[in-house]
């Protein structure tokens, strides 16, 4: 006999919960461990109950469904529930194990249900750069930033983002002069952003036109930036000439 699955449904919509209560009872091999009605309590049960399977939702207040596998690193046993289909062919790419545009049928429900008992079982492990693919697909610049610092969860604008720091496997990102931590190369995040208002000025940094203040001269061949914030910035000779591009 199959061990039991625990289930964690993740909708904003009590209907659509409640419709998802209603078709699992027809499977006594499941048992649901949790409800989360928005992206950041999905975050913390995720992380507290790790179920085997998720129902998630996409467009949710808070954090999206897709916010909630970065965060989280969920990476297998996740079924999209929603009523938007624009990630449908996307959907896959995370590994999912289907993706059930609302209305679905309990027969449409049962089937999905039954290739997540086979994935489970295998015990499959999908590739760990599915969810970054996504979120950073061509054309999507991103309008905000996750930080997730122990238990709490940092939503930063990129508006407000003041400049970014590589420092070896990390990012230091400074937005209101406070800095944060953040698994990512510079590389990636400057992909992910609108290149008209952030620039690679040097190797190391990255900086939000809209908050510079003035570009000086350090040296005969050398220039620094000054952001409102007063912090000086090295800019390299490519730098240089890809803000003089912009400006």
């Amino acid at each position: 006999m199959m061990n039991p699955i625990n289930v964690l449904i993740v909708d904003d919509e009590e209907l659509a919960r409640c419709l998802i209560r209603e078709y699992l009872r027809a499977h006594p091999d499941i048992v649901i461990v949790g409800e989360a009605e928005h992206g950041l309590d999905a975050v913390k049960q995720i992380n507290a109950l790790n179920p085997d399977l998720i129902f998630l939702d996409i467009q949710m207040p808070k954090l999206t469904g897709l916010e909630v596998l970065e965060l989280t690193g969920r990476q297998a046993g996740v079924i999209f529930t929603t009523a938007y289909d624009q990630y449908a062919l996307k959907a896959f790419d995370l590994h999912a194990i289907d993706y059930l545009l609302k209305p679905f049928s309990q027969t449409r429900f049962d089937e999905a249900l039954a290739q997540a008992r086979k994935l489970i079982a295998q015990l499959v492990n999908p590739q760990a750069t599915a969810i970054q693919q996504l979120l950073a697909e061509p054309g999507k610049l991103l309008d905000r930033i996750l930080i997730r610092d122990r238990t709490q969860v940092h939503v930063i604008p990129v508006d407000k983002m003041e400049y970014v720091e590589a420092q070896d496997d990390y990012i230091s990102i400074v937005s209101d002069a406070k800095s944060y931590l953040k698994t990512q190369s510079l590389s990636e995040l400057e992909a992910q952003l609108d290149p008209k208002k952030f620039v690679r000025v040097h190797r190391s940094y990255l900086i939000n036109i809209e908050l510079l203040k003035s570009i000086e001269r350090s040296t005969k061949d050398s220039h620094v930036a000054i952001m409102r914030s007063g912090k000086q910035i090295p800019i390299s000779r490519t730098g240089y000439e890809r803000i003089r591009q912009i400006m």
